[in-house]
């Protein structure tokens, strides 16, 4: 007998789940969460999920309840005996705790890393890790998704006459440099210099950017400090325009008041966090055909690699 496929969402990317399913041609399973006067929850399948192929999409961004509301799901399908359980993780939160950069600090994505394996995943499915490496965290399959398959379909639409790539900082020149070397384009890398979390002291920009159209390349923007500080010296350097495409809008703080008065043409983003307002400077690309495919690959057993962006 074939196995049944089943996609539910956590009640934090409803709004992406949505359309992941109806990509995917399967109507959303039903889920429903408890909660109780002290703010404790407990999320429960409305339907059986026994011997069924689940899949349980959340992304993780604050607050913690996010993580721990897909730890509950995960929980529940294992104690209801489906017979594999992929966690969809569009946005996978706390990544940048990566290693121990400094004495007696925690590894949290190690540590979430290990409570979705006790929870009961059989599989995670996520895009555009901050630290590529934390898939070696898991003793589970990950299939690392890439958001250039739908970025690239963008920039070659804006077909820009003088495109330059740039890494915002040092950690995304690898990231730079796949698009570079796709679109046959130059590259430049905005080094900066940090005194503490979310705060730069001192920038420079490695490489001609003049007459440039420059696409900046990130995984996350979460202030927006680093992205309006490299476009305004980007500009100052002489570059054309300047555009940011970044997998994951945490936008905090004043993010959106930054993008709105910086030298940025535009910031392209994906869904997998909501947007908390609109910008006329921001726009928001789906990712749900992405992951429809990919669950579709996972369930049949079949790659998933023709999905990627080669050069």
């Amino acid at each position: 007998m074939a196995r049944e496929v089943k996609i539910f969402s956590g009640s934090a990317t409803k709004y992406l789940a949505d359309n992941i399913s109806l990509c995917y041609g399967l109507p959303l399973g039903e889920v429903t969460v408890s909660r109780f006067a002290d703010g404790e929850f407990s999320p429960s399948f409305d339907e059986s999920v026994r011997g069924c192929d689940v899949f349980i999409i959340q992304s993780t961004f604050a607050p913690a309840d996010n993580l721990f509301e897909l730890l509950l799901l995960i929980d529940a399908a294992k104690r209801a005996s489906v017979h594999y359980i992929t966690a969809v993780i569009p946005y996978f939160g706390f990544a940048r705790s990566d290693r121990k950069d400094k004495p007696r600090v925690a590894i949290a994505s190690k540590l979430v890393a290990n409570l979705l394996t006790a929870a009961g995943v059989t599989r995670v499915m996520t895009m555009d890790l901050h630290a590529p490496q934390i898939q070696g965290f898991f003793d589970v399959p990950v299939d690392h998704l890439d958001a250039s398959s739908i970025f690239v379909p963008y920039i070659k639409k804006l077909n820009l006459p003088n495109l330059l790539i740039a890494a915002p900082d040092m950690g995304g020149v690898h990231r730079a440099r796949e698009y570079a070397k796709f679109f046959n384009a130059e590259m430049a890398i905005c080094d900066k210099h940090r005194k503490r979390a979310n705060e730069i002291e001192s920038m420079q920009i490695i490489g001609d950017v003049t007459g440039k159209d420059v696409i900046l390349v990130d995984d996350i923007v979460d202030t927006a400090g680093t992205l309006t500080k490299a476009a305004e010296l980007l500009m100052q350097r002489g570059a054309a325009s300047v555009r940011a495409f970044c997998t994951h809008a945490v936008l905090s703080g004043q993010a959106y008041e930054r993008v709105e008065k910086s030298a940025l043409t535009e910031l392209i983003v994906t869904d997998s966090i909501p947007l908390k307002r609109k910008s006329d400077k921001i726009v928001q690309l789906s990712s749900a055909e992405l992951f429809a495919h990919a669950i579709r690959r996972v369930y049949e057993y079949t790659s998933i690699s023709n999905l990627f962006v080669k050069a």
